[in-house]
C-alpha cells in the first residue's frame, strides 16, 4: 500500500503549525513523518512544532514549490528507504508556497509515484485576512499564491471563526466558492478539526486537476513569486525585556501591521528559564510561553538564542535589528 501524503498549505499565519501540532498530539495511533518548509534564513517553526515520537524534517530559506523541491525529492526517498514505515507524511508548507509544483512531485518522480500517494491537499485559511488577500491585485505574469492555494485545495479550513462575524464569513465562503467550488469547506478555530475529516481521505483528483489545469504535470512550467514580499530574520543572543518588547511589537504592527503579513519568534526572557514564543498576522499578535504551553521548553542542549522573522512588503532590517537591540536587557 503506497503511504499517504498530506499537504498542508495556506497563506502565511493562517494556522497550519497549529494544525500539525494538534495532529501529532491527538491519539490516532499512526506514526507520521512531518515535512515543514519555512520562507526565511532563520527556523521558527521548530521551535513551536511540539516534541512527539514523530520526526519533523526541517527545509529553510526557500520556497518548497522552487528552489527546494529537490530537498523535497531527497528527503521522500530517504523515508522511502527506511525500515521503519511510516503510516503517513505531511507536508506543511510555506504560506507563500503554490501547492501546484509540490504536489506534482508526486506524479512525476517515478519511485516516489509508486510508493507514495497524494491523499488530499488541506489548505487552511485565516477567515479574517483571507479576503484582501484573494483580491489583490498582483503585476503580470505574477501568481497570487493564496488564489493558488484555495484553488487547489481538496479541503478547506476555514479557520479562526471567533474573529468573525456572520456576515464576514458568509462573504469568505462565497468567495472562495467562486474559486473552487468543489473543496469542502469546513469551519473551525485554533485548527480545531475532526482528523478524520482531513486525513486518509483520498480526496485529491488528478482528473479534476486536470481540467483546470492542463500543464500540472508539465515540470519546466515556470510561475513566478511576488518579489515585493520578502523576510527579514533575526538571530542574537542576550535578554529580553518582557516590557520592552511587547511595546515595540504591538507599536510596529499596528503601524506597519498592513504590510508585515507574518511575524514569529523565539525569545530568551528576562528572569525567566521559559521559552517565549510570539506569533503575529498582520496587526494581531499574541504571546505566550512554554510554561503556557505553547511551543516546547528549551532542551538541556540547546541554545537558548532570540529568533525573530518578519514577512511582509517594505520590511526595513537594519531598522528591525535596531529596535529589537534596543528590547534587550
Amino acid at each position: 500500500m503506497p503511504v499517504p501524503v498530506t499537504i498542508i498549505t495556506g497563506f502565511l499565519g493562517a494556522g497550519k503549525t497549529t494544525l500539525v501540532n494538534r495532529i501529532l498530539t491527538q491519539e490516532h495511533g499512526k506514526k507520521i513523518a512531518v515535512i515543514i518548509n519555512e520562507f526565511g534564513e532563520v527556523g521558527i517553526d521548530d521551535g513551536i512544532v511540539v516534541e512527539t515520537k514523530e520526526e519533523i524534517f526541517e527545509m529553510n530559506n526557500g520556497c518548497i514549490c522552487c528552489t527546494v523541491r529537490g530537498d523535497l525529492i531527497r528527503i521522500l526517498g530517504k523515508l522511502l528507504k527506511r525500515k521503519d514505515n511510516f503510516d503517513a507524511v505531511l507536508i506543511e508548507t510555506t504560506g507563500l508556497a503554490d501547492p501546484a509544483p509540490v504536489a506534482q512531485t508526486f506524479f512525476v518522480d517515478d519511485d516516489i509515484k509508486e510508493q507514495m500517494s497524494l491523499d488530499a491537499i488541506v489548505t487552511v485559511v485565516d477567515t479574517k485576512h483571507i479576503g484582501a488577500h484573494l483580491d489583490e491585485v498582483k503585476p503580470d505574469g505574477v501568481e497570487n499564491e493564496s488564489v493558488e492555494q484555495v484553488a487547489f485545495a481538496d479541503k478547506i479550513l476555514l479557520n479562526k471563526m471567533d474573529l468573525v462575524n456572520e456576515a464576514e464569513k458568509n462573504a469568505t465562503i462565497e468567495k472562495i466558492k467562486g474559486i473552487n467550488a468543489f473543496a469542502e469547506v469546513i469551519e473551525c478555530t485554533n485548527s480545531d478539526v475532526a482528523l478524520d475529516k482531513i486525513l486518509g481521505v483520498k480526496a485529491f483528483d488528478l482528473e479534476r486537476i486536470m481540467e483546470k489545469e492542463p500543464e500540472f504535470l508539465d515540470i519546466d512550467g515556470e510561475h513566478q513569486h511576488d518579489n515585493s514580499v520578502t523576510s527579514v530574520s533575526i538571530q542574537s543572543d542576550g535578554d529580553v525585556d518582557l516590557e520592552a518588547i511587547n511595546f515595540w511589537l504591538s507599536t510596529l504592527l499596528k503601524e506597519k501591521g498592513v504590510d508585515i503579513f507574518r511575524s514569529k519568534g523565539i525569545l530568551k526572557m528576562a528572569g525567566s528559564d521559559a521559552k517565549y514564543v510570539f506569533q503575529g498576522v498582520h496587526m494581531l499578535f499574541a504571546m505566550a510561553s512554554s510554561d503556557e504551553g505553547i511551543g516546547r521548553p528549551w532542551g538541556a542542549d540547546e541554545k537558548r538564542t532570540n529568533k525573530l522573522v518578519f514577512i511582509g512588503r517594505n520590511l526595513d532590517q537594519p531598522a528591525l535589528e535596531a529596535a529589537f537591540k534596543k528590547c534587550l536587557k
